[in-house]
């Protein structure tokens, strides 16, 4: 209601204005009344309008069958408006004597010269509604991208190999009668394991020492079925052990590693495990025995959930990439920004 009021206000100042400026005597008995007038009709067939509209379900956005019965309701505001102005002003003696013209005639005046206003009103109502409709629907974009992203981080953090809980299970049942003690060990490891999985769908980024943690037990758990096939090494910067990591990364990379590197080695072969700063990023690296055999998409989840969820943390600031680098050793490298702590 103000949008409309105020427009027509403001028509009513400018004619104000502008009489002012180029009619001599702009404050003779008519011209105000005769604004006052034009300014009241203006609010209230133009309120009038907007009911119709809304009434008839023409607000934007409108069918195309539907634009016909727009054009009947405007135009009919249209006639009505002029009509009632015409007579409005015959009954208030809004016209000069000398200058009188019949009912019709002023009708007629009016049609052409104040028809305008009406067809301004709509255009602007139009306009400022596919402008709201164009924002509101924007945002409905951002907010279903939002929880989409959600959705996907959630479904990606929450990913745990069932293999690897039976095969731990299985694992600490052969601990149970040889050797107690380790049996005890094993069960808080797979604990902290599943605690930390738990935990990772209310987070988007940990420390990485408490996702290198997670996986040294993952690794202990994994050394009870490999045996000696299965060596460890680090090369940990004690700096980058303060920086954010997607929770569950770097653990879905080892397993990885195991699944499909040192698993089918014969011999079995060596897990490194790098974390370095380089060019003012964090440098994450996983290399293990093996061959990709020139197939990444071989990986799998592990490929797929490590580009994916960079992407969504961290946009182009991140990158992912796997390679041989001999004929013996596969390179996981995940780089990513630097937080300042």
């Amino acid at each position: 209601m103000v949008v409309p009021g105020g427009g027509w206000l403001f028509y009513g100042l400018t004619m104000i204005f502008f009489a002012f400026i180029f009619i001599e005597n702009p404050t003779n008995k008519i011209f105000y009344p005769k604004t006052g007038v034009t300014i009241l009709m203006g609010i209230t067939f133009t309120h009038l309008l907007r009911a119709l509209i809304i009434r008839f379900k023409l607000k934007p956005p409108i069918v195309a069958q539907k634009w016909w019965l727009l054009t009947v309701v405007v135009l009919s505001i249209i006639v009505v408006y002029n009509f009632a102005n015409s007579l409005l002003a015959e009954w208030l003696h809004l016209y000069s004597p000398e200058k009188k013209v019949s009912v019709e005639k002023r009708f007629l005046i009016n049609l052409l010269f104040e028809s305008p206003l009406i067809l301004v009103w709509v255009s602007i109502y139009y306009v400022w509604h596919y402008v709201e409709l164009g924002t509101k629907s924007e945002i409905q974009k951002v907010r279903l991208e939002s929880l989409v992203k959600e959705l996907e981080l959630k479904t990606i953090k929450s990913h745990i190999n069932p293999h690897f809980i039976f095969n731990a299970l299985n694992s600490i049942r052969a601990l149970v009668d040889e050797n107690p003690e380790r049996a005890r060990t094993a069960i808080t490891e797979l604990s902290n394991i599943l605690r930390s999985s738990m935990l990772a769908e209310k987070l988007e980024t940990v420390p990485f020492e408490k996702e290198l943690n997670i996986v040294k037990d993952y690794l202990a758990l994994e050394h009870i079925r490999f045996e000696d096939r299965l060596q460890v090494a680090y090369d940990i910067d004690e700096d980058t052990l303060d920086q954010p990591v997607p929770p569950m990364m770097l653990q879905t990379l080892v397993e990885n590693a195991i699944k499909h590197g040192i698993g089918k080695q014969k011999c079995g072969g060596l897990i490194r495990i790098i974390s370095d700063f380089k060019d003012n990023h964090h440098e994450l690296i996983v290399q293990n025995t093996g061959q990709m055999n020139g197939n990444a998409s071989n990986d799998g989840f592990g490929i797929n959930s490590t580009h994916n969820r960079l992407k969504l943390l961290f946009g182009a600031q991140a990158t992912f990439s796997i390679r041989d680098l001999d004929d013996s050793m596969v390179e996981a490298k995940v780089i990513m920004p630097v937080k300042e702590l």
